[in-house]
């Protein structure tokens, strides 16, 4: 009977941890639906690279920084062309919808150079960011807070890339820690696509994962996170320009667009580093669905590389609470 007791404490105890963590479950690209796995439980190909875990990335010199938790190379590269829209849908550790509402969405790709994405080192990638949301136009409301509510975020591929085979790495940043210097959570993934077309556009910088951030950059580590109205800087890069391969040609800026199906929201255009949220040069959609839930529990191992997180009403797994639960439950 104890050990009953002990097992229902302990399932009660753990649920907001697990819930407070997330994945991307799906990508959509114009209009196609590609589902991802769940986290340590892979049951079918898809193009998102599996991560094993569903806690947040820790630090910004963690090297699964790049695509993940110990993210590992997809067996599907998909099809998308330049100026495709591509969604991405985010779930909770229990297959519900997103635990968080602030910081950033950043979007980057990368040119799987010399080999196909199925067989791409992620570790040595030239990532460009094509886009980036923060906060609306309020000035306190995060981009994020949509797709707490259920909605999806979407992208444009710029419209004169190269073809080839690529990396989209879309992540969002949790900041409700970020009071605290390494309090930031990353949740990076990892999409492989196969671009066709006949576009000439190649990146006028990169910058690499980990590299591009740090620990004490003002859109990791922000004390006034939850002071409303303060401006908000983003990490990493400015969005990346494309000019011609090789060449000459005039610089063209990728066309960015940011869908949750329900509310509007701003996303930020190319400019100089850095950039501060909000920004309206890039057109915005938010599209609201429901998260369906999975069948397999998520895996939260906890490991050195996985971060402590705390849901956003505060909830959170407390081990000497834990510990004092257990004693009581023996001793009844």
């Amino acid at each position: 009977m104890h050990t009953v007791s002990l097992l229902l404490v302990s399932l009660f105890i753990a649920l907001p941890y697990v819930t407070a963590h997330g994945y991307l479950k799906s990508v959509g690209i114009d209009g196609q639906t590609y589902q991802g796995n769940v986290p340590n439980h892979p049951t079918g190909d898809s193009p998102i690279r599996l991560i094993d875990d569903i806690d947040p990335v820790k630090g910004a010199s963690n090297p699964n920084l790049s695509c993940g938790q110990n993210a590992q190379k997809a067996a599907l590269v998909v099809p998308a062309n330049p100026g495709s829209t591509v969604t991405f849908a985010w779930a909770s550790g229990n297959g519900g919808n997103w635990p968080h509402n602030t910081g950033p969405l950043m979007t980057y790709m990368a040119s799987c150079e010399g080999t196909t994405c199925d067989q791409f080192d992620a570790s040595g990638a030239k990532w460009f960011k094509v886009a980036q949301a923060g906060k609306k136009s309020d000035g306190s409301t995060w981009v994020q807070q949509d797709i707490m509510n259920g909605g999806t975020y979407s992208i444009n591929i710029p419209n004169n890339i190269a073809p080839g085979d690529y990396l989209i790495r879309h992540e969002i940043i949790a900041l409700q820690l970020a009071v605290s210097m390494g309090g930031a959570e990353f949740y990076p993934s990892c999409t492989q696509v196969r671009i066709g077309g006949n576009g000439n556009g190649v990146p006028n910088a990169t910058v690499s994962f980990p590299g591009a951030y740090s620990d004490s950059d003002p859109g990791i580590y922000d004390p006034n996170v939850y002071n409303p109205g303060s401006s908000y800087i983003f990490p990493g890069p400015p969005i990346a320009s494309l000019v011609a391969e090789g060449g000459n040609g005039a610089a063209t800026n990728p066309s960015s667009t940011t869908s949750v199906a329900a509310p509007s929201s701003s996303t930020s255009s190319p400019s100089a580093p850095p950039s501060a949220s909000p920004s309206v040069n890039v057109s915005t959609t938010i599209s609201t669905t429901d998260a369906s839930t999975t069948s397999a529990a998520p895996s939260s191992t906890g490991s050195a590389s996985s971060g402590h997180c705390r849901r956003d009403d505060d909830s959170t797994y407390h081990p000497r609470r834990f510990r004092r639960v257990s004693r009581n439950v023996q001793q009844a």
